[in-house]
């Protein structure tokens, strides 16, 4: 259980400390939970070196899936399966994380209908409780293609835990899946259909989407306006997608599959999110445009987890690594901490510097590879 005791005070020694303005050896002070200075005494617990980094901020993951879903057919204990996600994310250096969780379903996993509410409650369960080491919110991703997304978000949004919305379509023939008949093939291998039992419950998603989307999305987008809730876009492939989502308030495009998309979004004044598997992985699995290629025209503004939580990690190490690109290494740890919490209205974290929370990371680089040594939620050391 996490200690809910006072933050005890605590200096951190002999470290380097990646501030936004550089890395800086010294020492850190903690007090009450928060940053109180950086310095150069030399008492206190010694990082032996390690870099000391701000939590990471993940505005995307889906991995909870992982756990509340282990197989086709099988829902987990949702508070077992949350503490397990949690033991993931927090050992990958992340301690403030969006859970991703699916609002509606296009035809992958249709139980995710059933499941939300249950999900988000022992969500706050496990908050209250303190059995989570990091800081879960709510991210829900919100399939326009399904008209039953207007009553599940209405009976969530209002959760204190929601800070994210995005508009998603899974419907095949545009965006994350142009071509189709790929897309089918994949999907009958994935819900264990045979091909004429895929094509009817494919005929119905395209119905769904056609007859009902626009209806879908226009209540998303009115009711996380209306909460003041950050609106973010999803896998747009085209100019006129990005243009659909600043015409609805979307300050957030995350995923564009296309040059083209991000490159208008950026027009627009939207800030750009992309997977750090895709970078780590040097391309999509679906085909999409390279997060190495939007690096290259300054064209990505933060990284999100996706499905793999330790990748920020990696992907902030690499890429400051990489003599190709222009980041240093804050400039890449910022990617994955400052950004996404600016992003989202988070003004307490995301950077080590006085006065904001101590959640905080020490990483120590062994054979290339960023290893967590330790990490700190407001002052408590939680791993």
């Amino acid at each position: 259980m996490l200690d809910t005791n006072p933050a005890p005070t605590l200096t951190l020694s002999d470290a380097c400390i990646v501030t936004p303005r550089g890395i800086v050896e010294g020492a850190l002070r903690i007090e009450d939970g928060v940053i109180a200075g950086i310095g150069s005494v030399r008492e206190g617990t010694s990082l032996g070196g390690a870099f000391l980094i701000p939590g990471i901020v993940d505005l995307h993951t889906d991995h909870v899936e992982r756990h509340t879903h282990p197989r086709i057919g099988v829902i987990w204990p949702l508070l077992a399966a949350l503490m397990a996600h949690d033991a993931v994310v927090i050992s990958g250096g992340t301690t403030t994380v969006f859970d991703s969780l699916s609002v509606g379903a296009s035809m992958k996993r249709p139980e995710r209908r059933e499941i939300l509410e249950p999900l988000v409650a022992a969500l706050s369960e496990g908050q209250t409780a303190g059995v989570l080491r990091a800081d879960h919110l709510l991210h829900l991703r919100c399939e326009i293609s399904d008209p039953e997304t207007m009553a599940l978000l209405d009976a969530t949004i209002a959760h204190p835990l929601t800070r994210l919305v995005s508009v998603m379509d899974h419907t095949p023939g545009d965006r994350q899946s142009p071509d189709v008949a790929k897309w089918f093939d994949h999907m009958i291998h994935e819900m264990e259909v045979d091909a004429s039992t895929g094509q009817l419950m494919m005929d119905d998603l395209l119905d769904r989407s056609r007859n009902m989307g626009e209806t879908v999305r226009a209540h998303v987008v009115a009711k996380s306006r209306a909460a003041s809730l950050p609106l973010m876009s999803h896998d747009d492939r085209s100019t006129d997608h990005a243009d659909q989502a600043a015409a609805d308030g979307m300050a957030i495009s995350e995923f564009p599959t296309t040059l083209a998309a991000a490159q208008r979004a950026r027009e627009k004044g939207m800030s750009i999110v992309m997977g750090a598997p895709n970078y780590l992985r040097g391309g999509s699995q679906s085909g999409n445009i390279a997060v190495a290629e939007l690096l290259a025209h300054g064209l990505v503004d933060a990284l999100a987890s996706d499905y793999v939580p330790r990748s920020l990690l990696d992907a902030a190490f690499r890429l400051a690594a990489d003599p190709a690109t222009p980041h240093d290494l804050p400039a890449a740890i910022a990617l994955v901490s400052d950004a996404p919490a600016r992003m989202t209205g988070l003004g307490d974290r995301g950077r080590i510097a006085q006065g904001l929370r101590a959640d905080l990371v020490a990483v120590r680089v062994i054979a290339g590879q960023p290893v967590v040594q330790a990490v700190w939620r407001q002052g408590k050391q939680v791993f």
